[in-house]
């Protein structure tokens, strides 16, 4: 919508729907500043990784201990609407096993904290069931929770989890090898997963458009079901790969900020998208009812791409064939350049991207041309 130099009317659109990333931003870094004076300069508890990766790690008497904590966002109003809550635990559990098996790490276990307005037994129980079937998935315990009534400060209910994990320490993963010409492998997603909630909402929602159980021909499923559909795990697949595939370079959980998720590694790469997975028709139809642009699409949501490899290009058919083992549809979508930069380049969408955001790249498009 405008260069990076302008004012950024992207961001104000999306904070119309209720999320204000500028200020998110500001208010981070000053966390961010705070927090890392509490940590050890060495020994017990030595923080290894800096904060804004996937996850991070300390040194526990010689091993690693992964921690990450995540919650599923606006997608619990979803759950609301449909009085439907069996599974928003899946998304629970998959927002914080995805991003810890990005450093290296073999999630161990997960507890739960649930904020509701009003006690009911009944959603309560469901959203137990949708946890224990994640952390079935996932290959996890569920090791403790908690539940408070915050009638006065919540409406509905807000779900968090923290999981904890192990790796060694010569095994964690933070991107500080990826080369120029590795491959990024894209794992296609199953929808929206659990990010982006807050647009898709004003989008279909807002004045009343549509009704949950409103069905588009382009979607097989009633549109509260689509939005609601669970968020992969992709622990399983993962951690063979992490184990068998000697050139695995970095992972990519993509949630919020779609494939600029891939810049967070610790080398100065950046990435051509030359090969991009066809997205899920939802959002096309979120883009056509929020009437945004291209680059919004692919800063909000994972545009049917829910997670990456970042392998040796002598890796990539062994990599392939253990995703398709475990039933994932899986591609080559581009490679890595150098770049410090770290810009994240989408030829078939004429868009580059860093940080944060993306914007039309002229560049791009006379090379896709």
């Amino acid at each position: 919508m405008t260069d990076r130099g302008g004012t950024d009317v992207r961001s104000e659109m999306y904070k119309t729907s209720g999320v204000d990333t500028a200020e998110a931003d500001a208010g981070l870094s000053r966390i961010v500043a705070r927090v890392q004076k509490t940590w050890p300069r060495s020994g017990q508890g030595r923080v290894l990784l800096p904060i804004g990766y996937f996850a991070n790690v300390i040194e526990m008497d010689g091993v690693g201990i992964a921690i990450c904590t995540d919650g599923v966002g606006s997608k619990t109003i979803i759950a609301d609407m449909m009085r439907k809550y069996d599974t928003i635990g899946i998304d629970c559990v998959a927002m914080n096993v995805n991003d810890m098996i990005c450093v290296g790490a073999k999630p161990l276990s997960l507890v739960d904290y649930i904020a509701v307005s009003h006690t009911d037994a009944a959603m309560l129980d469901a959203v137990g069931a949708g946890l224990c079937e994640g952390a079935r998935m996932a290959q996890v315990s569920i090791s403790g929770g908690e539940t408070s009534q915050l009638k006065d400060v919540v409406t509905g209910f807000d779900l968090v989890g923290m999981a904890v994990g192990r790796v060694a320490l010569d095994k964690i993963i933070d991107g500080a090898n990826v080369r120029a010409g590795d491959v990024v492998i894209g794992v296609r997603s199953n929808g929206i997963h659990s990010n982006g909630l807050s647009l898709a909402r004003r989008a279909f929602f807002g004045e009343g458009r549509y009704a949950v159980d409103h069905k588009f021909d382009e979607l097989s499923h009633t549109l509260g079901e689509e939005l609601l559909r669970p968020t992969d795990i992709y622990v399983p697949e993962a951690l063979e790969i992490l184990e068998r595939v000697r050139g695995i370079k970095a992972l990519a959980n993509i949630t919020s900020d779609g494939l600029l998720n891939l810049t967070r590694v610790a080398a100065p790469v950046g990435y051509e998208i030359d090969h991009l997975i066809e997205p899920h028709p939802i959002f096309a139809l979120i883009q056509q009812h929020a009437k945004v642009d291209n680059g919004e699409m692919f800063e909000v949501f994972n545009m049917g791409v829910g997670f990456c490899y970042v392998v040796d290009p002598v890796d990539e058919a062994l990599t392939l064939s253990i995703l398709e083992k475990h039933g994932r549809v899986a591609q080559r979508i581009g490679h890595a350049v150098a770049d410090p930069e770290k810009i994240v380049r989408i030829r078939e969408r004429n868009l580059a991207g860093q940080h944060k955001k993306f914007w039309r790249d002229d560049h791009t498009a006379r090379r896709a041309g």
